[in-house]
């Protein structure tokens, strides 16, 4: 059947190297770290006390005081995001068709900060069960999506997607779909994620999951340099809005770049390690050239999904040669979790933007902290490495997995009428 085209008309986004796209792309491009020691909460006898936070970031710069008391800061950072990503797109409540828009969010964890104080302030009690009537509501992952549709008088399809660190991506493929099928006109998706807390740090500390290079936090996250050692946790909100292009071109909306196509994937093969041979990675590379109806030789950059642990980054590099092979040595590829940290669920909405913005602006951002070459990686490969490199970038894949072995993959190219 025929399926609508799809195309980029608005972004928004508050991650750890800027509360806003452009501060973040220009952060992207200049090879800054977002990491640091972690404010968020006192990470004093944590084996890992730093983290890359969104910094300076104001709720009320969005919604009232009281309001935002009532929802979780992985809400908020959601919310915050959408305003951004409507005024970009030149849209409002007034001059859109609600039933015709929609929410699709995604979020790894949910609101893990909410439910964190409730239960300790419940264990710090008599057993009498005193909750704050907003403990559900501010918790469940669904409720940014449902926040957002309700700030923006959104009546289209809502709801969350959840598969660990590729659940914004997932978020994006659905949405997506949606527009392909025509059940929405509009559709603002993306994700948020923010759980540098206690229980968050203290959790993937216990599974040796994390970097504990405490003294140089700023290098810590090193996707493909020999001596990574886990991944630094980072937090961010980023929502894109799509939109059916006959819907684009009739109101005369600016367009950033196509959306070509999603893939979805499993390992099935371990609760968080990957296939050592990258075939959940490769499989889902393969379906996504598929579903956008390209060849490998027409992708110019991967956004990998390089989270600077010791195997991941091994299996994915095998998974794009295999997919890739000759091509592979003329790709570009790059890591950006080398400096926004690995912001879990809403890694894949940030990477998303990334891999946009690259289109747009023909630039490849770096991987940074890169000191010492890894001897089980092909040196051959460009990993674009310290700085980043200009070149033409017509299109442009993005990866995200997650834990339970998801496996989500988008390409975005230039939008030609």
């Amino acid at each position: 059947m025929q399926t609508k085209r799809v195309v980029v008309t608005g972004i928004g986004c508050l991650t750890p190297l800027g509360n806003n796209l452009q501060d973040y792309w220009q952060g992207l491009i200049n090879g800054v770290s977002g990491a640091d020691m972690i404010t968020l909460f006192d990470a004093s006898k944590f084996r890992t006390r730093f983290a890359c936070e969104v910094k300076g970031f104001e709720p009320t710069d969005y919604m009232d005081r009281k309001e935002a008391r009532k929802i979780d800061r992985f809400t908020q950072l959601a919310i915050a995001a959408s305003v951004q990503a409507m005024d970009d797109a030149g849209l409002s409540s007034d001059n859109v068709d609600p039933d015709r828009t929609g929410v699709v969010l995604g979020s790894g964890i949910g609101g893990l900060i909410t439910f964190q104080n409730e239960v300790i302030d419940f264990a710090k009690g008599d057993g009498t069960p005193r909750f704050n009537p907003f403990f559900i509501p501010k918790m469940i992952l669904d409720i940014a999506p449902g926040q957002v549709s309700m700030r923006h008088n959104l009546r289209g399809p809502n709801f969350s997607t959840v598969s660990a660190c590729a659940s914004s991506t997932h978020a994006i493929i659905t949405s997506l779909d949606l527009l392909r099928l025509g059940k929405a006109d509009i559709m603002l998706t993306g994700g948020s994620e923010a759980v540098i807390s206690e229980a968050g740090i203290g959790g993937f500390n216990a599974m040796k999951a994390m970097s504990e290079r405490n003294d140089d936090p700023k290098t810590a996250s090193r996707p493909y340099d020999k001596d990574r050692d886990g991944f630094v946790m980072g937090e961010a909100g980023a929502i894109i809005v799509l939109e059916t292009l006959d819907h684009a071109l009739a109101r005369g909306a600016k367009i950033y770049c196509e959306v070509a196509g999603g893939g979805a994937t499993a390992d099935a093969h371990h609760i968080t390690a990957p296939h050592p041979e990258g075939l959940g990675a490769q499989n889902v590379m393969l379906d996504v050239l598929k579903d956008a109806g390209m060849n490998s030789e027409e992708i110019d950059y991967i956004n990998t999904h390089g989270t600077s642990t010791p195997l991941g980054d091994i299996a994915e590099v095998k998974a794009i040669v295999n997919v890739f092979g000759e091509h592979a040595y003329k790709l570009n590829i790059s890591a950006t979790k080398s400096m926004t940290g690995h912001c879990l669920g809403a890694a894949g909405a940030i990477e998303a933007v990334a891999s946009i913005m690259s289109v747009v602006h023909d630039i490849v951002p770096p991987t940074i902290n890169h000191f010492t070459d890894d001897e089980n990686l092909d040196p051959k490969l460009n990993f674009t490495f310290n700085k980043a490199q200009k070149r033409t970038v017509n299109a442009a894949l993005s990866n995200t997995f997650g834990f339970g072995g998801h496996n989500a993959a988008v390409i975005v190219k230039k939008y030609i009428p």
